[in-house]
């Protein structure tokens, strides 16, 4: 009997994995854990011999905090760019994880660092999908004041991905912060203008409103779990789905 995780006719064809740079760090303070990034790199290797088209963007949390350093007093804009050159470093480990699990990947920068990886144009990337590579999109999306969630969303629109998934420490979206209402209650299906109303902040409301425009379905779930990035880019039912309303 055919595994349905496995059967390849009922696979995504292209999706857009937002990693946070703090999802790098396993359990350390700061920096990147090689075991966590391996781990990442087998899973994606996975699903890009399924056949899955898969595009990663992802943060730079772990190294440098844009808000944070701006609230220390840093000008806001020169800490974001800061920030963005986090996410190059982290796009870089991922890359060597990747390559070293034989999948060919390629970095895409949206601020210019030709030495180490090529510059963001959307018709290249989609060729480096087709053509089985994996494409790290890093530097989010080359102007301050803009998240990584809404980077991976405008990415994910301009790719023509199927779904946006989210990677997090939580196991998806619920009424409350889980870690200070035990008794909180995670939502198995959101909508677009419900998650903007509670002001729930399980992504950012520029990043929301992107995704309500497009139409464009985000799935936030739970990374630490073994395995379960996989099962999400396998569109196997994990986490919480948010969208499932027509843009007015």
């Amino acid at each position: 009997m055919t595994d349905p995780a496995r059967d390849i006719a009922r696979l995504p064809n292209r999706v857009l994995l937002k990693l946070s740079g703090e999802a790098l760090m396993g359990d350390r303070q700061y920096g990147i854990d090689p075991d966590v990034v391996r781990g990442i790199a087998a899973q994606v290797a996975e699903a890009r011999r399924d056949g899955i088209e898969v595009a990663v963007v992802v943060g730079g949390g772990n190294i440098f905090r844009g808000v944070a350093a701006a609230a220390s007093g840093m000008d806001r804009a020169t800490a974001d760019y800061m920030g963005m050159l986090a996410t190059a470093m982290n796009g870089l480990a991922l890359q060597d994880a990747l390559e070293q699990a034989a999948c060919p990947t390629r970095v895409m920068s949206a601020i210019a660092m030709n030495e180490i990886a090529e510059p963001y144009i959307r018709r290249r990337a989609v060729r480096h999908l087709e053509k089985g590579r994996v494409v790290v999109l890093v530097a989010g999306t080359g102007n301050p004041y803009f998240t990584t969630d809404t980077a991976a969303t405008l990415r994910a629109v301009e790719l023509a991905a199927e779904v946006i998934l989210k990677a997090t420490r939580v196991d998806g979206v619920y009424d409350a912060d889980p870690e200070k209402h035990p008794d909180a209650t995670r939502f198995a299906q959101i909508g677009y203008t419900e998650l903007l109303a509670s002001r729930l902040q399980a992504l950012d409301a520029t990043a929301v409103s992107l995704a309500m425009d497009n139409e464009m379905p985000i799935v936030v779930f739970d990374m630490t779990q073994p395995g379960n990035i996989l099962r999400a880019v396998r569109g196997e039912t994990i986490g919480t789905r948010i969208g499932g309303e027509e843009r007015s």
